[in-house]
């Protein structure tokens, strides 16, 4: 495969531009690690450069080691075992990168003799020394313990196989307030509903996108989103307001197939024209935090459960399979902890 690094300028950063012909299995590599971008501009993707990077930049990017032929044989296996399961093409991509990960680096070792100690040892010296993510390390866990299901006469022992310490994050939620700003600030009406309906239903980016004319009941006042994460369908309630402000984007746009589309009638609106119209309205809005589309949804969340609403009914609104994934909301919800008066205000 052909490809050039190099340091480049990037808004005034320093980065390492990586230059090659559009390959799927690269890109998902590249977008595993943090802080990778793709710039639209430069038609290239770019990370930021640091020392972790420019020292793991062979290993990790360019494939300068290949698996075994045994490997190379076990990862096309692999993709066709997910495939048959019915998992989306995504998530066949990042396992089988995953594990292609693993058997380079036991690419002279039969995968039959590879032990519960070898992932130790992957992880303390390819994870750990190499400074990569708790979340790649998590996705390494998941492609070995799924493929070593699908294998027998294996020396590995699945449920002994542990899983990083996950770090307790919390969501990151805007106020009512913010999110009315970086709404209005945009005139684009087609731009403007996508991004309020993102809010208005607590959707993810890919469920937008994927949305069509049959997804939207206006007489019911529903949303039906299909085959989302976890090949789940569940219905979203539509307000009054979200139902008209569609009604006038479709007036003026009149999409064929999609609900949103791109340029191109009946190509679906991309994942990065969706990322720059937020990154728009935030500059617009003068708001100096780093928001994602995925801020929209947990904030959608948070001001359901400040309302009022039941844990178990937002639950069901995300479309989470377990009420604790639903629960971390409790702890970023500011309305019971603005009534706790604190003991300093009593001396």
């Amino acid at each position: 495969m052909k490809w050039e690094a190099k340091i480049i300028k990037h808004r005034g950063e320093s980065r390492i531009a990586v230059h090659f012909e559009k390959n799927a299995d690269l890109i998902a590599r590249i977008k595993q690690i943090d802080g990778s971008r793709w710039s639209q501009t430069l038609k290239v993707w770019h990370l930021p450069d640091s020392e972790q990077n420019r020292e793991r930049f062979g290993l990790v990017l360019l494939g300068a080691t290949l698996p075994s032929d045994e490997g190379i044989i076990q990862i096309e296996k692999f993709k066709q075992y997910l495939r048959s399961k019915r998992y989306s093409e995504s998530t066949i991509v990042t396992y089988s990168e995953a594990l292609k990960s693993f058997f380079v680096f036991y690419n002279t070792k039969a995968i039959a003799a590879i032990s519960n100690e070898d992932v130790i040892t992957y992880n303390n010296e390819y994870i750990l020394k190499n400074k990569l993510s708790a979340s790649y390390q998590n996705q390494i866990v998941n492609a070995i313990k799924l493929y070593f299901k699908t294998i027998k006469n294996t020396k590995i022992e699945i449920d002994k196989i542990h899983r990083p310490k996950r770090a307790k994050v919390l969501p990151n939620v805007l106020s009512k307030e913010e999110v009315k700003l970086i709404l209005s600030v945009l005139t684009n009406k087609k731009h403007k509903t996508m991004l309020s309906l993102i809010y208005a239903c607590g959707l993810r980016r890919s469920e937008l996108l994927e949305l069509t004319f049959e997804s939207i009941q206006s007489d019911r006042k529903l949303l039906i989103i299909k085959q989302s994460k976890g090949k789940k369908d569940r219905i979203v309630p539509l307000s009054d307001k979200i139902i008209e402000m569609l009604r006038e984007y479709y007036k003026e746009y009149l999409p064929k197939k999609w609900l949103f589309e791109g340029q191109q009638k009946e190509t679906k609106y991309s994942d990065r024209s969706l990322e720059e119209v937020l990154k728009k309205s935030i500059r617009l809005a003068k708001i100096n935090k780093p928001v994602t589309l995925h801020w929209l949804r947990h904030s959608y969340a948070t001001h359901l459960l400040e309302s009022g609403t039941d844990l178990r009914y937002i639950q069901e609104l995300l479309g989470h399979n377990s009420s604790k994934t639903t629960e971390i909301y409790t702890h970023v919800s500011t309305k019971s902890l603005q009534n706790i008066k604190s003991p300093f205000d009593d001396l």
